[in-house]
């Protein structure tokens, strides 16, 4: 006979009631605190990295939205995940030694506002309440069916006297945690690691270790007891709102769900892409509001701003300290990731629990995913440069064919910052970039938005001298162009500084200049035949220009007119390129 689930008519809880339970918890907390104490009592752990490639012993998924209805109760969901999200920072990555004791306080201690606690739902007293820390339930019981399905010994667990719709206490697997008196604790045989984190939408519990058949003492087979049980009335949506603990009095619920736009950078594709995109009650967090925002033609809303005022100040900071250090160079590229994982730190704490979708540009990703943030929720990356993957194969093949450069091989990103992105990148939603060549890396999920051209300033003058328009580095495709102009005797204007050493263009004819607004005046072509570009703005100029730009396809121009499109690291089709342009006859746009 199959087990029914009824929903009963409650009387709704008094006060009196309220503050006997709260007497009670409270005395129940002092005693379970003391004996807490003891020396025996379990401990908190720490996170490591010793069983990281040990095999999945166990894992338990569950949803983090079950059909939460009214707006309250979509509040209340999304404080539980937000309450989650917290829980797990101090979860994910622990381990633990053989016959050591896990203990869920132990391992989280109380959950407090000032920890960054929300409300969330707790089943208490036959109704679904909100309270700060609400929703750890589901972290308790993901983690009790893990540890069932790994055959761990259970030391402490409490079932839930009341059954919740989706939850694991419908096949008996759940296990309620009430601070501090009302644990889970469990142990192994041998040591083990816990990994815990949030997909969009299902909370995820893992365990790995190497168990053996005589270490387990739970058989993991076990078919749970079915339990008679009866759903609980919630405050947000019973509709008695004469109880104390109703919600739907509050009208901060009358609407639910916004986005926050993550923004480090003026881009003018990625500024029409947002304003199409964000409406009025939406999050918009900027660094600063110099004249990079002031270009920008967001018709927002600028209220965000105000919040923000930590962000600002790592961005200032950020503008002063590279002035100090090269403009090129390891040095520099790590100031300027520390300098993202502080920016990405500051915007995260606008991140309010009601913020289910994100929009962040790609230096602030992987910090993102690291902390946590990006954990039940879904979210969209702005691509302003190669994935990490990506741009150190691009970097090592030049440097395969370049050995002797300097710049190729000095700086690569550590193992746990590609780690970080390439886990992100796969879970985004979608990957929105004006740049060809990235956007090709993502075929299911790019969304590829259209360059836009500056308004040009220059008057049409047939030139004859190449343009260069980068520093002379490897990366740049420096070394092809320098083997074509000696080839063919072409007359080079360089832009920037000769990285690659001194006098590296040779006694060829060549020309060192900086940029200016007549930096096209006597340029007939402009060729830039990169392993890595990301920000092609100088070529935009030149085709704005009229003028004919040959560039590889790591520019990102493939479907540009006015851009020849060649192979990176191919002198031949460089060479055979530049002479057809030369002699009037413009190449197609791709090979």
């Amino acid at each position: 006979m199959k087990t029914m689930l009824i929903s009963p008519k409650l009387s709704h809880p008094k006060l009196t009631s309220e503050a006997l339970f709260r007497l009670k918890a409270t005395l129940l907390q002092v005693k379970r605190g003391i004996k807490n104490q003891f020396p025996s009592s379990p401990k908190h752990h720490t996170k490591g990295n010793q069983f990281v490639e040990k095999p999945v012993l166990a894992e338990s998924r569950t949803p983090l939205w079950t059909s939460p209805g009214a707006p309250a109760e979509k509040h209340l969901q999304a404080g539980k995940i937000h309450n989650l999200r917290i829980a797990l920072k101090q979860l994910d990555g622990i381990e633990l030694p053989a016959g050591e004791v896990f203990s869920f306080w132990a391992q989280l201690g109380q959950p407090t506002r000032w920890k960054g606690y929300v409300a969330g739902r707790e089943l208490r007293e036959g109704c679904l309440i909100p309270s700060v820390g609400g929703g750890l339930c589901q972290l308790s019981n993901a983690l009790y069916d893990a540890a069932l399905k790994a055959g761990f010994d259970i030391v402490e667990r409490h079932a839930h006297s009341q059954v919740v719709p989706g939850s694991l206490a419908e096949i008996g697997r759940d296990a309620t945690v009430f601070w501090n008196y009302v644990d889970l604790r469990f142990r192994a045989g041998f040591p083990f690691r816990i990994e815990a984190f949030l997909t969009s939408d299902s909370l995820v519990v893992r365990f790995r270790g190497d168990a053996t058949s005589e270490d387990s003492t739970n058989p993991t087979d076990s078919k749970p007891a079915r339990l008679l049980g009866i759903i609980p009335g919630s405050c947000a949506s019973c509709g008695v709102y004469s109880c104390h603990r109703n919600v739907e009095r509050e009208t901060q619920y009358a609407q639910f769900g916004k986005q926050a736009f993550l923004v480090d950078e003026f881009w003018p594709e990625f500024d029409e892409y947002l304003s199409q995109h964000k409406s009025d009650q939406d999050v918009l967090c900027l660094p600063i509001d110099g004249n990079q925002v002031k270009k920008a033609n967001y018709a927002w809303e600028t209220g965000g701003f105000g919040q923000v005022q930590q962000a600002r100040l790592v961005a200032l900071w950020r503008a002063w300290s590279s002035r100090s250090l090269a403009s090129q160079g390891a040095e520099r590229q790590q100031a300027l990731l520390e300098a993202d994982q502080e920016l990405a730190a500051a915007f995260a704490k606008n991140l309010t629990y009601d913020i289910t979708h994100l929009t962040c540009m790609q230096n602030l990703l992987p910090f993102l995913w690291m902390d946590g943030h990006l954990g039940g929720r879904t979210f969209d990356v702005l691509m302003t440069r190669l994935p990490l993957d990506a741009l150190h194969q691009q970097l090592d093949r030049g440097r395969k064919l370049h050995p002797e450069s300097p710049t190729l091989g000095d700086f690569r990103a550590d193992s746990a910052l590609l780690k970080a992105e390439r886990e992100a990148l796969r879970q985004a939603r979608r990957i929105i970039t004006p740049h060809s060549h990235i956007a090709e890396l993502f075929p299911t999920k790019a969304v590829l938005l259209d360059w836009k051209l500056p308004k040009s300033t220059h008057t049409p003058v047939k030139g004859k001298k190449v343009a260069f328009p980068a520093s002379t580095v490897g990366r740049k495709g420096a070394y092809e162009l320098r083997e074509v102009a000696e080839k063919l005797g072409l007359e080079v204007v360089t832009f920037g500084s000769e990285l690659e050493g001194k006098d590296f263009w040779g006694s060829g004819q060549t020309q060192r200049r900086s940029f200016s607004p007549n930096w096209l005046d006597d340029i007939g072509i402009v060729v830039l035949p990169a392993f890595v570009e990301h920000k092609p703005r100088k070529l935009l100029e030149a085709v704005a220009a009229g003028i004919p730009v040959i560039a590889s396809a790591e520019c990102g121009l493939k479907h540009v007119p006015g851009v020849t499109t060649i192979p990176a690291g191919n002198v031949s089709a460089l060479c055979e390129a530049i002479q057809k342009v030369k002699n009037g006859a413009r190449q197609p746009q791709s090979q």
